[in-house]
């Protein structure tokens, strides 16, 4: 016989939790018991008696409020899988939870009890696999950033969420030029400190919540949520003038250069993070070839 799946409702004012208990027990294939509590401290006390298979909260409670709600429980009982449900349409809030460890953010139309329960099953599911892989590691250990595993990981996560709330997402894929000229007469010590440059120049130019990774050797991608075309074009402007500026300060017996490809999805269609990735290489190719171009004329 199936075992049921405990489920913890951290909801000041649940709006129908008698319907919601009534449409968990009337689906198929799946036995799902629901518990709720209203505020943050007592949801914290339940999970330290344990038995909790997961956790449906709405940051917006009435002793914790936003990301730290999140970030609270997810440091108290790291072992159970979270899904947010929001009240509101925040994208900064979706890809702060998702980006620290929740495993869905559901806005509160969506957040029906057919998708509910799927997204539980998937959840528990996800975060078991996520705990049987814990020991390897998705940080590139010369610059702190994601390496490749991590940012297509999140990075899927972030494309769903513009797919599912029709918003733009810009991907900008760095390359440093004649990095291997670099590598070559000065030695990996000083390409590991031009990669670390690069690395901090991106977390300077970009926000906490892009996601910025290393994707190996010199190339480095950044996935920016609600981007317009503008406001990416001034973001890569930005990133020029940060690498302009420790140039003129660097005591470093090289300048540093980079060349950049953009690309951008809509919300519309299907959209991979690999086509993106595509894309934004393939642009950056082209500027790289320009430049080569120009020295040659």
């Amino acid at each position: 016989m199936q075992q049921p799946i405990n489920v913890l409702l951290v909801e000041s004012e649940p709006e129908d939790l008698e319907g919601l208990r009534k449409s968990f027990a009337e689906m198929p294939g799946v036995q799902i018991e629901l518990e709720w509590v209203s505020e943050l401290a007592t949801a914290l006390q339940r999970l330290s008696a344990g038995g909790i298979d997961a956790v449906l909260l709405n940051p917006s409670l009435p002793d914790s409020d936003g990301i730290v709600s999140f970030e609270r429980t997810n440091a108290f009982a790291p072992d159970v899988p979270i899904i947010v449900i929001s009240d509101l349409d925040d994208a900064e809030l979706a890809i702060s939870t998702v980006r620290g460890g929740a495993q869905d953010f559901l806005e509160r139309d969506e957040a029906t009890p057919p998708v509910l329960a799927r997204s539980i099953r998937y959840a528990i599911e996800r975060h078991r696999l996520l705990s049987a892989l814990r020991g390897l590691s998705l940080i590139d250990e010369v610059t702190n950033l994601y390496n490749r595993g991590g940012f297509a990981d999140l990075g899927e996560q972030y494309v769903k969420l513009a797919r599912r709330s029709d918003q733009a997402i810009t991907l900008v894929h760095v390359d440093i030029d004649r990095f291997k000229t670099i590598n070559d007469s000065l030695g990996h010590h000083v390409g590991d400190r031009a990669l670390r440059k690069v690395a901090e120049i991106l977390r300077v130019t970009f926000r906490r919540s892009d996601l910025i990774a290393r994707l190996g050797g010199d190339d480095f991608a950044v996935l920016a949520l609600e981007a317009t075309g503008e406001d990416a074009k001034a973001l890569v402007e930005r990133l020029r003038r940060q690498v302009s500026d420790s140039n003129e300060t660097s005591k470093e017996p090289y300048q540093l250069s980079i060349s950049v490809g953009m690309a951008r999805y809509d919300g519309e269609g299907r959209a991979t993070l690999e086509d993106l990735l595509d894309q934004a290489d393939k642009a950056m190719r082209e500027e790289k070839a320009e430049k080569r171009r120009a020295v040659e004329r």
